[in-house]
């Protein structure tokens, strides 16, 4: 028998089994990649990015009537960790729990944000998310201009 000449029916499954572990390596790899860049709650329909910022399905929450601590953009170590412990908080009350958001900033009126993100007020079993976090000094009211959370 000659080896020098393999059948096509041979390439053709040798060509299907490597595609096939191809991709099944690249949508492994994209789903790591994306829990670790989203965050480990992301990995639902709704999860926290930040103490102040919620993703439900596809849609960039900006909760309208706070303002909590920067996770990403922390100013100083006592901003990043009250942001991460605003941030789990936030993710506490949002599991589980029966929802209702109310698109639109109830003070200005503004449906977004100058990022994109829907600015909306949300309840959770008929107690107001924001209300929670800054009553648990996780958050200060939104007055329209951010505050700092450094000394």
């Amino acid at each position: 028998m000659n080896r020098d000449h393999i059948s096509l029916p041979h390439r053709l499954r040798t060509a299907s089994r490597l595609i096939c572990k191809s991709f099944i390596t690249f949508a492994a790899l994209s789903a790591l990649t994306t829990g670790a860049l989203s965050g480990s709650s992301c990995g639902r329909k709704i999860c926290a990015l930040d103490g102040d910022t919620v993703v439900i399905g596809r849609e960039h929450i900006r909760i309208a009537n706070i303002d909590a601590p920067e996770l990403r953009r922390s100013k100083c170590d006592a901003e990043k960790r009250l942001a991460v412990v605003a941030k789990r908080r936030l993710e506490e009350l949002l599991a589980g729990a029966r929802l209702h958001v109310n698109r639109g900033d109830p003070e200005t009126g503004r449906t977004s944000d100058r990022y994109g993100r829907t600015l909306a007020t949300i309840q959770v079993d008929d107690r107001d998310v924001g209300d929670i976090l800054v009553s648990e000094g996780l958050a200060r009211n939104w007055t329209g201009k951010r505050q700092p959370w450094c000394n």
